[in-house]
């Protein structure tokens, strides 16, 4: 009998694992169907550029997944079962009904992150977020209607929010581009990096709120925290991501935040058959830190994920992906970009590549990360391996390696 294998969400990550999997195992042996509510890849990392009215190259997954063995299903996930091991589905890709349940022996959850709104007033009904396309494409259209003069404030110093706001002042020169930041402008950077952030924010006149908490929305301006008002025709909320929340209404063990607890394999401490990646997993890395929710940590853990499971399913050893950090890549514009390079545990260091370099570095970095979601299969050579009966673990047995696993992690 074939192994099921289940992977939701086709993000960076999920899409890589489905590959990865594909590449490992023989077709003979696996099903591998992957999940994502979009029929095509969407380039998370371009989110901003999309919002400024640039056009991104469309990238279906039935082309690139075609002749990998991965069956593709266009649907929304509503829910998982656990403990009967099944996924319920919506959508037109999900039964003749438009309702779906699929039973698996392995899960792959990467159902990653959506805009948080963090409980701040208004700003679910008037700020705009980028997390996605729906979200980019609605501020997309809001944009393209300011005429000039009129401001735009986007919250959050992050690197999620220094891209948006200079790629928005870069594009539209003709509207009042602000950021609020809680701290100071990249206080997490070198000093060369404070330096060239400054120098290109400046150079662009985007007007930065320092030290500034956003504590309301409304549809023509924000109000802080000593009670001062910025006047807003558009607000781009951009301070941290929350992740899809159905892994916390199911018995997996997830953390205070919702995040599926994984051992070092990427592997449910809880539930053996589930394996959590990208920002749906709390995943710990060098100097026992958390990984942080990016693409950078996203594929690593795909990686780990897809070998683990092959490894466990044909009888070969159980590999470990080395997850850390190099740099962070940083988008000022298309003309500037910012590349601060840092410890394992994601610390600046003193070195930092800055300007026209540093763009094209992030623009090589991006469309490399696409290049290995549409070809899924080539980043490996051909190594289908056949699935052993023997190696199927009993529940109890699994529950037992994964808490050991995770104890030793």
């Amino acid at each position: 009998m074939q192994q099921r294998i289940i992977v939701l969400g086709a993000g960076y990550a999920g899409a890589i694992a489905a590959g990865r999997l594909a590449k490992r195992l023989h077709r003979e042996d696996v099903t591998i169907t992957l999940v994502n509510a979009e029929p095509d890849f969407v380039e998370r990392v371009r989110m901003h550029q999309l919002a400024v009215g640039q056009d991104l190259k469309p990238r279906p997954f039935a082309e690139m997944f075609a002749g990998t063995g991965v069956r593709l299903k266009v649907a929304k996930v509503t829910a998982v079962d656990v403990d009967r091991r099944t996924v319920s589905l919506t959508g037109t890709d999900a039964g003749p009904d438009g309702v779906e349940e699929l039973p698996y022996d392995t899960l792959v959850y990467a159902l990653g992150s959506g805009w948080n709104p963090q409980g701040v007033p208004g700003t679910a009904e008037h700020a705009h977020d980028i997390a996605g396309r729906p979200g980019a494409l609605r501020l997309r259209e809001r944009l393209a209607r300011l005429t000039a003069g009129q401001p735009v404030v986007v919250v959050g110093g992050g690197l999620t929010g220094l891209e948006a706001a200079t790629e928005i002042a870069e594009a539209r020169p003709d509207l009042d581009v602000a950021l609020a930041a809680r701290g100071a402008l990249g206080d997490w950077l070198s000093p060369k990096g404070r330096r060239h952030l400054r120098k290109v924010v400046d150079g662009l006149g985007i007007t930065v709120h320092e030290h500034t908490a956003v504590t309301a929305v409304a549809d023509d301006h924000v109000t802080t925290a000593d009670g001062t008002t910025v006047p807003a025709a558009v607000t781009v909320w951009t301070t941290g991501f929350a992740v899809h929340p159905i892994a916390r209404a199911t018995a997996l063990e997830v953390t205070d935040t919702g995040q599926i607890v994984v051992d070092r394999t990427m592997r449910s401490v809880s539930h053996p058959d589930v394996y959590a990646i990208g920002d749906a997993a709390r995943v710990t890395g060098p100097a026992d830190k958390p990984l942080r929710m990016s693409c950078a940590s996203g594929v690593p853990t795909a990686w780990q994920a897809a070998d683990a499971i092959a490894a466990r399913l044909t009888g070969g050893k159980i590999p470990e992906v080395p997850v850390r950090y190099f740099n962070q890549c940083i988008s000022l514009g298309r003309r500037q970009g910012l590349i601060q390079y840092v410890t394992a545990d994601d610390r600046a260091v003193r070195a930092a590549l800055t300007g026209r370099t540093a763009a094209l570095y992030k623009e090589l970095v991006c469309k490399g990360a696409a290049w290995g979601v549409a070809n899924p299969t080539m980043l490996l050579p051909t190594r289908r391996r056949r699935v052993v009966p023997e190696r199927h673990e009993a529940p109890a047995a699994a529950t037992a390696e994964a808490a050991a696993e995770a104890a030793a992690a």
